[in-house]
């Protein structure tokens, strides 16, 4: 049976939480762009898909944000700072 956890090998529990919810959130942003191009929605069903969609892509910034920001203040084994 595969559930898409191999991707996961490796990863602690937060980066796996993470990668889950950019996961979701791009299959979100994927089935609203499938919407939009369908041509099926009215003007302002359209523009309130748009809407949504921003912010599920600043929700995805965001998450990977937090993520940059994590990688970069966590010190590799060995590596000292230099102050």
């Amino acid at each position: 049976m595969h559930d898409g956890r191999e991707a996961y090998v490796g990863m602690n529990e937060t980066e796996q939480l993470v990668d889950e919810r950019l996961d979701d959130l791009i299959s979100k942003l994927e089935r609203a762009a499938e919407q939009l191009r369908s041509g099926e929605l009215t003007p302002d069903a359209a523009a309130t898909l748009v809407e949504d969609c921003a912010g599920l892509a600043g929700e995805a910034a965001a998450e990977l944000e937090r993520r940059s920001r994590a990688e970069v203040s966590t010190v590799a084994p060995g590596q000292d700072s230099l102050l």
